[in-house]
């Protein structure tokens, strides 16, 4: 039984970078083969996909947010992190961290966590 859980400030100031923790149990971040995604969910919008760290620490990211995110790991403590630097409003959403297969299917969800940039 996989959980995770995000974490983090609520509350990002315009400029300033968002950060969150997911923290994971039940499986290992480092397990063969699988994918660890930040996805977020503006108000009255849809499901956007931000990147993941896979099983091997190697990123990948969305495009169209490459040059302002960065995903980390803490292996020791089973844990991944997102970094979104230079917010903007539009940056306000659910943020969700999720574990996805090769297939790109996301099966566990974290319950998601609001963040609010506003000055």
């Amino acid at each position: 039984q996989v959980q995770l859980q995000e974490s983090g400030p609520g509350l990002v100031k315009p400029s300033q970078t968002l950060s969150l923790t997911c923290t994971v149990s039940g499986g290992s971040i480092t397990t063969n083969y699988y994918y660890w995604s930040w996805i977020r969910q503006p108000p009255g919008k849809g499901l956007e996909w931000i990147g993941y760290i896979a099983y091997s620490g190697s990123t990948y990211y969305s495009p169209s947010l490459k040059s302002r995110t960065s995903i980390s790991r803490d292996t020791s403590k089973n844990q991944f992190t997102l970094q979104l630097s230079s917010v903007t409003p539009e940056d306000t959403a659910v943020y969700y961290c999720a574990r996805m297969q090769g297939s790109w299917w996301h099966d566990y969800w974290g319950q998601g966590t609001q963040v609010t940039v506003s000055s």
